[in-house]
């Protein structure tokens, strides 16, 4: 007998379907939850795993199919129906009120109450800390959520889904802005989850992680079932070749398209912390047009806060920024943007996306001063220019007026870079640019990175993954504390160096600085 069917199914998705207007994001998906197991969910963007673990958790509804929960057909309509069945998410993108603290995030909308009128705060202080203390979090329940790093912001998530005593537990991307710390005390906490009986479902683009904590794995592909397994009967290129079929095998090192033409120099940038020191510590460095520079570093490195800089973002920074010849360390970001600087930040939901807007005016927001003819909008103009765009990113995209919350993630992330794309950029900085989005989404944002840099734009981005940063960069920096404590040209750098450099906080003896 297999252990498929050893494990009892605490939660069976049968036969769903989800159609949205021009699209099939689900079509007839069967899905097992394995009662205390950690089920993986996995498939490239747009394959419809956020969909699916939506319909689980009340947020979606199927247009066909059932759910089944210990055996018994059950309706979850709504967030609150998922609840009162045991079904807790913790989703993809940040869903936080920044203007509160973390307790009142964590218990908003389900307060803790005195005789069900006054909200118990000192109770709910008191269960915020606790929660804060098994996730080993390093900051208060009284701290402000705008306040804390997109990682710390993304454990007050996890601990608001832990708040809700779950049965079933739905994590969507937890991992994806965590350091690797972070990612081991969620794992610690995951593995106590599981020995007391609570069912996992979890979905994360690294695949690695997956081997390490899953039990059982299911594959979409095309908003289709391909695949489940036991994950001990498996491996990552198993995983890979049912994810993208006969794309599998996408990445490869890419050739250099520097011209060795000087488009950037950075002199003696720092940028002053509040009780002292700096949070970007003197850095010098030039950029070629044509090439893509890495920037590798640990969260709170200062690398944010760098490109920040580089837009024009803190006045109060000090040093020369000069574009193709021009110093315009004094402008706006304004000034920065017309000049040829574009930014991809980090967090596309809250600073590179307007939810509200459709895919063109997201994608013209930064460049729409360039379709201004006698104080209008030219239209057709934009019009055309969106459509060119989205054809060269091969967005996947109905039609440009829909939502961008439409979007898979990966096509949001290409939305976000044809819109800095748009404003005909000398130099582009991307922050994390493949955060949150799956394998085959990263090789299509590696082949836009290269045909920018064949095109002459000068890339600067910034990454966690060490592989990424070993098959893309031409050279690569790797910053700690605010300062650079290593350069290399990719083919004289190994993972090692860069792990080393990263953690000790100082220039490292191992490193060829380019002088």
């Amino acid at each position: 007998m297999s252990q498929a069917t050893q494990d009892p199914v605490i939660l069976r998705a049968d036969k769903i379907t989800k159609l949205y207007p021009g699209t099939v994001a689900l079509n007839k998906v069967d899905f097992n939850v394995y009662q205390g197991k950690v089920n993986v969910l996995v498939g490239e963007n747009g394959a419809g795993k956020s969909t699916l673990t939506k319909i689980l958790a009340g947020v979606e509804t199927p247009t066909r199919g059932s759910l089944y929960l210990e055996g018994k057909q059950v309706r979850i309509r709504s967030f609150h129906d998922a609840v009162a069945h045991g079904i807790g998410m913790i989703h993809q993108e940040l869903n936080l009120f920044p203007n509160l603290n973390v307790t009142e995030n964590i218990f908003i909308a389900r307060e803790m109450t005195q005789a069900g009128v006054h909200i118990d705060r000192k109770a709910q202080v008191e269960e915020a800390e606790k929660l804060l203390e098994r996730l080993e979090a390093g900051f208060g329940p009284k701290d402000q959520v705008a306040n804390l790093r997109i990682g710390q912001q993304q454990i007050v998530e996890i601990a608001k889904a832990l708040a809700l005593n779950a049965r079933i537990l739905i994590m969507d991307e937890p991992t994806s802005a965590l350091s690797t710390a972070e990612v081991d005390v969620l794992f610690k906490v995951i593995n106590d989850l599981r020995n007391h009986g609570v069912s996992i479902i979890y979905i994360s683009h690294r695949l690695e992680e997956l081997i390490t904590i899953g039990d059982y794995i299911t594959v979409l592909r095309d908003g289709k079932l391909m695949q489940e397994a036991p994950m001990e009967t498996i491996d990552v290129p198993w995983i890979i070749s049912n994810m993208v079929g006969e794309a599998a095998d996408r990445t490869h090192e890419y050739p250099s398209q520097s011209t060795g033409e000087e488009v950037l120099k950075v002199e003696n940038l720092r940028l002053p912390r509040v009780g002292g020191g700096f949070t970007v510590d003197h850095l010098s460095f030039s950029l070629h047009k044509g090439e893509i520079l890495g920037v590798y570093g640990l969260m709170g490195s200062g690398r944010s806060e760098l490109y920040e800089c580089l837009m024009g973002l803190h006045k109060e920074a000090k040093g020369r920024v000069i574009l193709d010849g021009e110093d315009i360390s004094k402008g706006t970001v304004g000034d920065h943007i017309k000049k040829g600087m574009a930014l991809i930040p980090e967090d596309r939901q809250r600073e590179g996306l307007v939810q509200s807007l459709s895919v063109a005016h997201n994608m013209t927001l930064a460049s729409i001063w360039k379709f201004i003819k006698v104080f209008h909008i030219v239209g057709n103009w934009a019009k055309q220019a969106v459509l060119k765009m989205i054809k060269d990113l091969s967005i996947k995209v109905p039609n440009p007026q829909v939502l961008i919350s439409s979007l898979s993630g990966g096509n949001q992330q290409k939305v976000v870079i044809g819109k800095a794309l748009l404003t005909s950029p000398k130099v582009l900085l991307m922050d994390e640019p493949t955060r949150g989005i799956d394998v085959g989404a990263k090789a299509d944002v590696f082949d836009i990175m290269h045909d920018m840099a064949r095109k002459g734009i000068g890339i600067i981005f910034v990454t966690s993954e060490l592989k990424e940063i070993m098959a893309i960069a031409d050279r690569i920096l790797v910053m700690s504390k605010g300062q650079i404590t290593g350069e290399w040209k990719r083919q004289d750098a190994c993972e090692e160096d860069l792990v080393v450099a990263s953690a000790v906080g100082h220039k490292s003896v191992n490193q060829t600085l380019h002088q």
